[in-house]
């Protein structure tokens, strides 16, 4: 009786997948992860294409062997470290700032031992030695804590000016002749001291001949002239050139 129920029942199938609204949320998941990653291609194409990516660099930034090549304009808003700065040959390197163009040189425990500041109140120089030099290398000016160096083969001032040493001497030394001209004005020694040395001494001319001398004269006021000279001094005779 058993065998003949067990027979008579049908055998139930068992269904393996995903049917129903499962299947339409997943082909509408794989369907949207298709358009994204279709999307993200597109945009990183584009990107590629804006930036100008290509194997050697960036846009205007090149990756050479030597380092990097920057052409055109470019904005710095951190602190720039390099060892060398090369402008494209040919062409001029500008430096253009709202505030101010500092150059600073450190030494090797980090300390400021020179420093170029170029702003709006003027241009600053900081170091142990300021040198200038002419194209072919001669020394034109120089200034350190013991000297300042002229050696331009003229000095010259187009302003008045006045300007005072403190606490030391003042000395102008050349190897041929030193030269003070004033064309409009006057040349003025204010000392208590004024000497003259190594001039030279006049000696008796032999007789039959002669010569225009003058004397030197100085006023009260502390001017000097020339006065032809005599047996006696003519400064009295010439005064009035004290006036």
């Amino acid at each position: 009786m058993s065998n003949n129920v067990q027979s008579t029942e049908k055998p139930q199938v068992y269904k393996v997948g995903i049917y129903g609204w499962r299947k339409r949320c997943l082909y509408f998941f794989v369907l949207l992860l298709m358009i994204l990653i279709v999307v993200n291609l597109a945009l990183t194409i584009w990107i590629l294409k804006v930036m100008n990516f290509t194997i050697d660099g960036m846009g205007h930034l090149r990756i050479t062997e030597k380092g990097l090549k920057l052409e055109g304009d470019s904005e710095f808003l951190q602190p720039l470290y390099a060892k060398e700065i090369q402008s494209r040959p040919g062409s001029p390197l500008f430096l253009q700032s709202s505030k101010n163009v500092s150059v600073n040189i450190l030494n090797e425990k980090k300390q400021l031992v020179s420093q170029l500041i170029a702003g709006s109140h003027g241009v600053h120089a900081r170091g142990k030695m300021l040198e200038v030099k002419s194209s072919a290398g001669k020394l034109l000016f120089s200034a350190d804590d013991h000297e300042v160096v002229v050696g331009a083969e003229r000095l010259r001032a187009g302003v008045s000016y006045t300007f005072a040493i403190h606490g030391g001497d003042f000395q102008a030394t050349c190897r041929s002749d030193l030269r003070l001209e004033s064309k409009d004005g006057e040349i003025s020694l204010d000392a208590r001291k004024i000497k003259l040395l190594r001039l030279p001494e006049g000696k008796a001319s032999p007789s039959g001949t002669r010569q225009t001398v003058f004397e030197v004269c100085v006023c009260p006021n502390g001017k000097l002239f020339l006065s032809q000279a005599g047996t006696g001094s003519t400064c009295q005779i010439s005064s009035n050139l004290c006036l």
